[in-house]
């Protein structure tokens, strides 16, 4: 994890779909930032902080079957924690597994230019 070397997008909102290589039952999801510490100007506020997932099978806000995407849940990426925070997702088993999560960014920690995200991981 080197600054700078991230996925980012302009603004404080954003969205990324990820096609993952298996279909999977997602119980929890891990992002991760660079520290305070790691950081040229001293502070994070690029990082993510509220975030929503959904899973789908098509990528798409509604599936080959014309079923919408699914909620999983939201949580808020704490800048103050560990670089690498993982949260569990909704519990409820859903009736199958997905081949795609989007992970949607409602806001960053202040930066108006621009949010990264420096890695992404899913479990299940």
């Amino acid at each position: 994890i080197s600054p700078g070397k991230c996925w980012s997008f302009k603004g404080h909102r954003g969205q990324v779909v990820i096609r993952l290589a298996a279909r999977v039952h997602l119980t929890a999801i891990t992002v991760q930032h660079i520290s305070k510490d790691n950081s040229p100007s001293g502070t994070v506020i690029s990082a993510p902080k509220d975030i929503a997932v959904f899973v789908s099978l098509m990528g798409t806000s509604v599936d080959a079957d014309g079923e919408e995407e699914s909620f999983l849940g939201t949580f808020t990426y704490n800048v103050e924690k560990e670089p690498m925070q993982t949260f569990p997702l909704k519990t409820v088993p859903l009736p199958r597994a997905f081949s795609y999560v989007k992970l949607l960014v409602k806001s960053n920690w202040g930066n108006p230019w621009y949010t990264c995200i420096y890695r992404v991981q899913v479990h299940g």
